[in-house]
């Protein structure tokens, strides 16, 4: 269901293009080099997305992806940077990858791994390991981005 969720907001984000503010498609090139540099492979859908939006919001709703390849200096909503320096700062597991920010509260990430497409995890930075709650928020990032994109519709 990953790619149909993800091909449904796309379509409600162009519908409503009033309410979007994304950085534009980025190159497969850029994305293959996001992938390398934290040492991961990005889902079908969460791929398409940056390819095609690269990162930005839709109303209040933002999400983290790539916007170019200075992960060192950039800043939110760059998703590279931001888990780059959750690894360090937080000590954030190499299999999660921080693609929204629930704003005081945790982060949500792609919990990646085996699965094609992985579910969407509440991640506490701050918190060992063993002390995650674990929650699932969506159970792939085109279910997540879909979620997102109805409730900025209703509000």
């Amino acid at each position: 269901m990953g790619m149909k969720d993800l091909e449904e907001a796309l379509r409600l984000i162009e519908e409503n293009e009033e309410l979007a503010d994304f950085v534009g498609p980025r190159d497969a090139a850029l994305v293959d080099k996001a992938e390398r540099t934290l040492g991961v492979r990005f889902p079908p859908s969460y791929r398409r997305f940056l390819l095609e939006l690269g990162a930005g919001n839709f109303g209040a709703f933002e999400v983290y992806g790539v916007i170019d390849e200075d992960w060192d200096e950039s800043s939110v909503p760059d998703g590279i940077w931001y888990t780059m320096n959750e690894r360090r700062e937080s000590d954030l597991p190499d299999h999660l990858l921080v693609i929204a920010s629930a704003g005081d509260g945790p982060l949500y990430c792609l919990r990646l791994g085996d699965e094609k497409e992985p579910p969407v995890i509440f991640y506490s930075a701050g918190l060992d390991e063993e002390e995650q709650e674990r929650k699932i928020a969506a159970e792939n990032f085109g279910a997540f981005l879909l979620e997102g994109v109805r409730d900025e519709l209703e509000a």
